[in-house]
């Protein structure tokens, strides 16, 4: 065995190894939602949070059954619904629908790492307008 090989094979592993490094701490790191740059609609009105946390779930409205258990959900935080399909339902006290331009959807999906619908996070207040990332995004299967 040549030293030439010794050092590609240990070259090879420690790429390997960075890689797999920068991916775990690409998608792990918890992401800022800045409300004034991302804009919702809930129907008529453009939306402003005020609570210290929501729990956000992003869905598809085609899927009739998710939509129904998303309209009961009841959880200490509320929850902000936000169709893919851009369809307006009524609100109320515990959920609120958004929707909003394809485009602001897309760059909301791309820099949340969202993957898949239906899929949920939580967030936190960081300060007037902005919230961080409080959990990971979580594919829902059943609810």
């Amino acid at each position: 065995m040549s030293i030439s090989f010794v050092f590609a094979s240990f070259f090879g592993a420690l790429m390997i190894g960075g890689s797999y490094a920068y991916f775990n701490y690409k998608f792990s790191t918890y992401r800022f939602i800045n409300f004034e740059e991302f804009s919702f609609w809930s129907k008529s009105e453009i939306f402003i949070p005020t609570d210290k946390s929501y729990i956000v779930v992003v869905f598809n409205s085609n899927n009739s059954i998710m939509l129904n258990k998303i309209k009961k959900l009841n959880y200490d935080e509320k929850v902000i619904a936000i169709d893919m399909n851009q369809k307006r339902f009524q609100s109320n006290d515990r959920v609120i629908f958004l929707t909003s331009s394809m485009t602001n959807l897309l760059q909301f999906v791309q820099r949340l790492n969202i993957y898949g619908v239906p899929s949920f996070f939580m967030i936190k207040k960081y300060n007037k307008i902005l919230y961080k990332q409080a959990s990971t995004v979580q594919i829902i299967d059943n609810l």
